[in-house]
Formats: C-alpha cells, sequence, structure tokens
C-alpha cells in the first residue's frame, strides 16, 4: 500500500497530499495504479490526453485534443495546435486514426484539423489511402468543406509531385443535432450528448465511449450540466474540463470566461454524482504550474473526495477494473 500512495502522490502533485486525509489516499489507491504492464493491444480500452492546454499558446500544454483507443479503433475527439506531435510521440502516425469526432467549434478545438488530415495522408504520415473521417455537430460539413477549399492547391500539387492516392485527400463527414449514439462499429459505441457551454455556444458536445463493458466520458466545453451527468452514469473515467478560481480581481473579461467553463467545484459536484472510478481534468484554465495543481485540487475537494488526476498532455489511462495511469510518452 506504501508504494501506491507513493505514486497516487505523486499523480495529485506532492504539495497536495497535506490537503488530503490519509482514508481518501487509500481508498484512490485501490483504484489508481500505476502500471507495470502493458495492455495487450487487440482488448486495450485506453484514453491518452494528446492536449490539455487553451486557445493560449503553451510549450507543455497543447490544444485540446483526446485520444481513445479501443480494440481496433483509434478515434480522436478535437483536434488543437499539435496532433500530429503528440501522435508522434505516442509512436502512432496519423494515418492511423479511424475518425475524428468535434465537440464544437472554437478555434483552439479545430485549429489542428488541417495538420491530422494532410499529416495523415503523406507518406511519413502513415499514407492514408482511404477518405478522412469526421463526425461532428451540425456545422461539421461546412468547416470541412471550407478546408478542401483552403488547402485545394496543396491536394493538387502532391499528387502531381508525390503521386499520393487522390482517395486518401478527400473527407467523409457525418453530422447530428441531437442526443444519439453517432458511432458503432467492432464492439465500440461512441454517443454524443448535449453540453452548457453558455447560450451562445451552440452546439456543444461531450461524448461517451463504450468498450468491453466499461465507459470513458469526455465533457467536451462545458459550464456543470446535469446533462452530461445522467449520460456520465457509470462510466468509469469521466475526463472534465476546468477553470481555476481567479487569483486577483475578477475583471468582466475574466468573468466573461468563468461563465462559460466549470469550477473545480462545479466539476468536483459532476464527479460526486457520477462516482467514477477516476476523475481526471484537462483543457485546463489555469497557470501552468504545480502550485496551480494543487489548488485545483484543494477547490475539487470541496465537492468531490474520489480519485483524481489533474492532467497533462500525454497522460493516458487504461480503463478495465481498475483504472491504471500513466504519465508521458511510452
Amino acid at each position: 500500500m506504501g508504494v501506491l500512495l507513493t505514486a497516487l502522490q505523486r499523480s495529485l502533485g506532492a504539495r497536495a497530499t497535506g490537503q488530503l486525509a490519509l482514508g481518501t489516499l487509500a481508498f484512490a489507491a485501490v483504484c489508481l495504479i500505476v502500471a507495470m504492464s502493458p495492455v495487450r493491444a487487440e482488448t486495450r480500452f485506453r484514453v491518452t490526453l494528446l492536449g490539455t492546454g487553451t486557445p493560449l499558446a503553451s510549450a507543455t500544454r497543447f490544444g485540446p485534443s483526446t485520444l481513445v483507443e479501443a480494440g481496433d479503433q483509434i478515434l480522436l475527439f478535437d483536434a488543437g495546435r499539435g496532433v500530429p506531435i503528440r501522435l508522434a510521440q505516442l509512436h502512432i502516425p496519423s494515418a492511423k486514426i479511424n475518425l475524428l469526432f468535434l465537440t464544437h467549434y472554437h478555434s483552439d478545438h479545430t485549429s489542428g484539423i488541417a495538420d491530422i488530415w494532410l499529416t495523415g495522408w503523406t507518406t511519413g504520415g502513415g499514407g492514408r489511402k482511404a477518405p478522412f473521417q469526421v463526425i461532428g455537430p451540425t456545422g461539421a460539413d461546412a468547416l470541412m468543406r471550407n478546408l478542401e477549399k483552403a488547402y485545394a492547391k496543396d491536394v493538387e500539387i502532391r499528387e502531381l509531385d508525390e503521386n499520393l492516392p487522390p482517395e486518401g485527400a478527400k473527407i467523409d463527414v457525418k453530422e447530428f443535432d441531437s442526443d444519439t449514439v453517432v458511432y458503432e462499429k467492432n464492439g465500440v459505441r461512441v454517443t454524443a450528448f448535449s453540453v452548457d457551454h453558455g447560450p451562445k455556444i451552440k452546439p456543444s458536445y461531450g461524448y461517451r465511449i463504450d468498450y468491453g463493458g466499461h465507459a470513458a466520458v469526455i465533457s467536451g466545453d462545458t459550464r456543470f450540466s446535469p446533462n452530461l451527468i445522467r449520460h456520465a452514469a457509470g462510466a468509469d473515467l469521466v475526463v472534465h474540463e476546468v477553470m481555476a478560481d481567479p487569483v486577483g480581481p475578477l475583471t468582466p473579461a475574466l468573468k466573461a470566461i468563468m461563465d462559460h467553463h466549470s469550477s473545480p467545484r462545479d466539476a468536483g459536484r459532476v464527479f460526486d454524482a457520477v462516482k467514477p472510478k477516476l476523475a481526471a481534468y484537462t483543457h485546463i484554465i489555469a497557470p501552468d504550474d504545480p502550485a496551480a495543481a494543487d489548488q485545483l485540487i484543494k477547490a475539487t475537494r470541496e465537492t468531490y473526495s474520489g480519485p483524481l488526476e489533474v492532467g497533462a498532455d500525454l497522460t493516458s489511462f487504461d480503463i478495465g477494473n481498475t483504472v491504471i495511469v500513466h504519465h508521458g510518452a511510452p
């Protein structure tokens, strides 16, 4: 148990230890285990935070993006800046992405789409020979058709100069406009559900991924969302966005941002209602330093006492009877 507690303390941030009762640490340690052996690829259910950042440029937190490996399916949720770089660190060619799912149309969630689409088509990115697959709420088709127009010259040149297959540069898009199952294949089911990112930011969705009797939920950008709680019932892992408490005066601009996101207390209310094996933060609107992570934990503990991880880029979670946490690229 001592080894598990030490690993848990590292994952939560050493300075947070004083903020957690030993009983909470022991409870969380049962669910949060540092992996000592790899999960077999054919049965793997792994969620990896490719990018945990915000619209602000950061060398350590890339744009919002989450990778899900479930059996033989490799699924990408949102594509902020830097996605192919993080995939390269995981030794996954961009062409291996089976599908891109979009939560909403803020640029920090979409600015990397052209990169993943075109990089995957090139020889160095794996040489995709079939169309790039995209699923998103209403607006996905217009976004992707306009990207095709924007990069038409690049596609034309590469077809002529590099003899790349034209089919690999095409894009297939599926849209939805309500809570529904949007994808089901080889035992993997993906359900989209609406969330509350503010009255003017619509559509905005989260996703639930079910595989092998287990489930992971990705919140998307949202304020406190009862609909998220409903769709996350029974989930093993809940990955949720968060905005830290402001330091200093609450300016109108800062308040406007807060009004569109979840405080750690509100995220904690979600976690407490769902009671996943592990809750994890991504899209972290906070200073990128250990003290900020500790403060997120402290504030979350006002409403939630279960297992919690403040995500970093390339943090991954193997989902099964327990949720196993890995830090950094293999």
